[in-house]
């Protein structure tokens, strides 16, 4: 393989993590505290445990991506990923960022169908690939659980949602 295809390689992998620390230090500042001072759903896992799964699930989409962009340059492909990273990224922004929770909600539910999405092609291109994603669409349902339930418990608490969205 040549320098400028490991290059690439390299640049696919970290591409959603560099994104996702972005996101962090932009929209998550002050995330732990936001969370822990809302009414959480059954099943709510520690804060401490977000930033140990993300750059975990990140670094799967990465590698997923590479993979599969190795065997095929289907432009729906790439934009089935490039579709549930930005969606990814914006939900922190809407959630975290701006507090439109329900925004947030109703984005992930999209979110969730663009993963699945894209966990399918990635299997049908390669399964190794598909299979790298499954404990992203899974986080990624889990996800929407908790964002609706945090939804529910809170809604109705003034500092949980932005002012827009009482």
């Amino acid at each position: 393989m040549k320098a400028n295809g490991i290059i690439k390689k390299i640049i696919k992998v970290i591409t959603p993590i560099t994104g996702g620390k972005f996101i962090g230090k932009f929209a998550v500042k002050n995330a732990r505290k936001d969370y822990k001072n809302n009414v959480k759903p059954p099943f709510s896992p520690p804060g401490y445990v977000f930033p140990i799964v993300w750059p975990i699930l990140y670094t799967t989409m990465g590698v997923a991506y590479a993979l599969v962009t190795n065997k095929s340059t289907s432009k729906a492909l790439k934009g089935a990923y490039y579709s549930q990273l930005s969606l990814n990224y914006l939900w922190s922004i809407l959630y975290f960022k701006y507090k439109l929770r329900f925004s947030a909600l109703i984005e992930s539910v999209v979110l969730l169908g663009a993963v699945v999405t894209t966990t399918v092609k990635f299997f049908n291109v390669k399964k190794v690939a598909g299979i790298l994603l499954v404990p992203y669409m899974l986080w990624s349902a889990f996800a929407t659980y908790l964002t609706a339930g945090n939804w529910y418990l809170n809604k109705d608490n003034p500092s949980y949602t932005a002012k827009s969205e009482h």
